[in-house]
C-alpha cells in the first residue's frame, strides 16, 4: 500500500456532499454482522459527514443514535440539520437513510478536542480502572476464527481482536457465565482516532455470549462519549452488562489507549440475540 492510499476504514466511511445538508455514502459489505451492517461502523459514517459539515468543530464528543431499522450494504445518505455552530461547541442532528427507509437518527455534539483540553488546564480525575488483560502473545486472535464464523460476521476481517483464551467464542470456548467481554483491538492498516473509536465501541461480540446466548443482538440505542484523542498502538476494550430484562440488555463499554488513558465510553441498549 502506498503512503497516499487511504486505509480501508477511511475508504469505507467516506462521504460526498450532494447539497447544503446532505452527504452520500456507500455502506461497505465488509462491515456486516449477522442481520445487518455494524452499528458502530454506521455511526462512524455519520460522524464523518458531521465532521465535513462542521469544519470548525472537527471532533465528535457525544453521539447518541437510535437505530430504526437494519442497514444493508449499498448507497445511503446522511441528512444533517445544524442546531448550533459557534463558540467551542457545535450541535447537530443527522439521519441515515437508504431510499425511503430511515436507518438511524442521531444527535451529536462536536468540538475541537485539543482546544477543550487546553482550556481544562490539564485537570484530570479518573477513578475508572484500566482493565487487566493477558499479554497479547497469550491471547487468541479473531483472525483465526473459523470460516463459517467469518461468513456470519464478515467484519472480523476488518481488524484484529485478541481476547483471553476463555473468551475465544469463535473457537468454541465454553461460556464464562459472566456478561463481560474484553480484548486488545486494532484496525489492521491505521492508527486509532476519534472517528475509529466510534466503531470500536461497538466492535466486540455481545456480552450475552458469556451467558450461552449467542447470535446477532440488534442495537436499539447507542450513546458514545469521546474523551481524548487516542495514542497510537493497541487499544484495550471492555464490555459489561448488569441487566438482562424484558428481552433487552445494556452494554457499557470503555476504551483505553496504549498510554493507559481512558479515551472513550459508551452505553447501548440492545435486544437479546437472534440466532
Amino acid at each position: 500500500m502506498s503512503n497516499t492510499e487511504p486505509a480501508e476504514f477511511d475508504r469505507d466511511i467516506a462521504v460526498r456532499r450532494t447539497d447544503d445538508r446532505t452527504y452520500a455514502a456507500e455502506l461497505a459489505p465488509g462491515w456486516v454482522v449477522g442481520g445487518g451492517v455494524n452499528g458502530g461502523y454506521l455511526l462512524a459514517v455519520i460522524a464523518n459527514a458531521l465532521r465535513a459539515h462542521l469544519p470548525s468543530h472537527p471532533d465528535p464528543i457525544v453521539l447518541s443514535a437510535f437505530y430504526a431499522s437494519a442497514s444493508v450494504p449499498g448507497p445511503a445518505e446522511v441528512r444533517i440539520e445544524t442546531k448550533r455552530d459557534k463558540g467551542s461547541l457545535a450541535i447537530a442532528t443527522a439521519e441515515l437513510w437508504q431510499g425511503e427507509d430511515l436507518r438511524i437518527t442521531t444527535t451529536a455534539t462536536y468540538a475541537d478536542l485539543d482546544g477543550l483540553h487546553a482550556k481544562s488546564s490539564g485537570f484530570e480525575r479518573v477513578t475508572a480502572t484500566e482493565p487487566e488483560l493477558p499479554p497479547l502473545e497469550e491471547c487468541l486472535s479473531s483472525t483465526t476464527a473459523p470460516e463459517e464464523v467469518k461468513e456470519f460476521v464478515p467484519m472480523l476481517d476488518r481488524y484484529e481482536l485478541c481476547v483471553p483464551k476463555d473468551q475465544f467464542v469463535w473457537g468454541g470456548a465454553a461460556p464464562t457465565g459472566e456478561a463481560v467481554f474484553t480484548g486488545w483491538f486494532r484496525h489492521r492498516d491505521r492508527e486509532p482516532d476519534p472517528l475509529s473509536l466510534l466503531q470500536v465501541l461497538d466492535a466486540l461480540p455481545p456480552v450475552t455470549f458469556g451467558l450461552e446466548l449467542p447470535g446477532w443482538a440488534p442495537t436499539l440505542e447507542l450513546t458514545c462519549h469521546i474523551r481524548h484523542k487516542p495514542a497510537p498502538g493497541w487499544l484495550k476494550v471492555t464490555h459489561a452488562s448488569r441487566n438482562l430484562s424484558g428481552g433487552m440488555f445494556e452494554e457499557d463499554c470503555e476504551i483505553w489507549d496504549s498510554a493507559g488513558r481512558l479515551v472513550a465510553q459508551a452505553r447501548q441498549l440492545a435486544r437479546l440475540p437472534r440466532a
